[in-house]
């Protein structure tokens, strides 16, 4: 059995331990980060089934702030790391139906570069609205979609470079800390390093506890979209249209498609979660109490896994009982647009760097605020 040294091993390939890893192995091209995927391609659970959007309002208060620091990034990604734009301006618009008025205002008041807009500018814009359904709108215009595909290939060329190594078809089978080094068995091949990060997304707690960690209590959810043809509307310029308490949306997809969801968050265990047909109807019904769409036929459907921590905030940090193990779990359906900050601050926390105005969340995503 082949047997690898690495200084830092990850374990988990999707956005999370894709961008920790390009960020850590770039910090220092002689220290040496091995990053492991259970699938034989990375990001197959959550990140390859996201409709990523930049939306400032969206999470809780340390989402917030790493996905403002992560809009630079976006803006001007570094010289090389991708070959095309990796993102495209899309406003989100929320709709008011009556029992969410006081939910308007209050994203009014405290939302971040939102603004209301008069319903006749909703209806220029989405002419599929349907009249009464909304009694007020806001808009949040400096919003953007996000080139997943585009940007987890960008981290995973960047960990190359940087001469890091992916190793797909590496489930963990066992985990064991020996000597200050941890030995993971992994498809067939022993990989040692002081330093483990869990970046597992749904499996995380999983990897835990083969480590001999005590789990943090994740909780995989599923969330379900589907495609469908919005014909006669030309959809490709419309902003996201979703209700205020985000119960349902629909983005345009490949300029002349929509994307439905329900919004769902429904508790399950972590597996290749499929779509249930009962999400879909509900997601479509949702969007036609709304949109004048007459729905033929779904040409597409999906589901992914979002993981959340007990109080919903992010997991990244040391384990204070167990050596060497360092937790970057929780992203919830925010690990796309947070990825840039994220990432930055798991190589600043591991390496011990300073984490300038990341500072301020580190209490709030400390993995030991929980008892276990």
């Amino acid at each position: 059995m082949n047997e690898t040294h690495a200084d830092i091993l990850i374990i988990g390939a999707g956005m999370a331990g894709a961008s920790a890893a390009a960020a850590l192995a770039g910090a220092d091209p002689a220290r040496t980060v091995v990053l492991l995927e259970a699938e034989d391609t990375p990001g197959y659970h959550s990140t390859g089934r996201s409709a990523a959007i930049w939306i400032l309002n969206y999470g809780p208060d340390d989402v917030h702030v790493l996905t403002g620091l992560s809009r630079a990034f976006f803006d001007h990604p570094p010289s090389g790391f991708v070959d095309q734009a990796i993102t495209h301006r899309r406003s989100v618009l929320f709709l008011a139906p009556p029992e969410q008025q006081q939910a308007l205002a209050t994203l009014l008041l405290e939302g971040e570069a939102v603004r209301e807009i008069a319903l006749a500018e909703v209806v220029r814009r989405v002419p599929a609205l349907r009249p009464g359904y909304a009694i007020g709108a806001a808009i949040e215009d400096d919003a953007f979609d996000i080139d997943v595909a585009a940007l987890h290939q960008g981290y995973l060329r960047a960990l190359r470079r940087a001469g890091g190594r992916l190793v797909v078809n590496a489930r963990a089978e066992t985990i064991e800390r020996r000597g200050g080094q941890w030995r993971v068995n992994a498809g067939g091949e022993i990989v040692s390093a002081p330093v483990i990060i869990d970046a597992a997304g749904a499996w995380g707690d999983e990897v835990a506890k083969a480590a001999g960690v005590a789990p943090l209590g994740l909780v995989p959810k599923r969330r379900t979209g589907a495609i469908i043809d919005p014909a006669p509307f030309p959809v490709a310029d419309w902003p996201l249209v979703q209700d205020v308490v985000q119960s349902w949306y629909v983005r345009p997809e490949a300029r002349t498609r929509l994307m439905v969801t329900p919004a769902d968050a429904t508790p399950t265990h972590p597996h290749d979660v499929q779509p249930d047909e009962i999400d879909i109807a509900i997601g479509i019904d949702r969007m036609q109490q709304a949109l004048a769409i007459e729905v033929k036929r779904v040409e597409r459907s999906w589901a992914g896994l979002r993981s959340f921590t007990p109080d919903g905030s992010l997991a990244l940090g040391w384990d204070d009982k167990v050596d060497g193990f360092f937790w970057c779990v929780g992203q919830g359906g925010y690990g796309i647009q947070t990825a840039p900050a994220a990432g930055a601050l798991v190589a600043d926390l591991v390496l011990g760097r300073d984490v300038g105005a990341a500072r301020e969340i580190l209490p709030a995503i400390d993995p030991n605020r929980f008892v276990r």
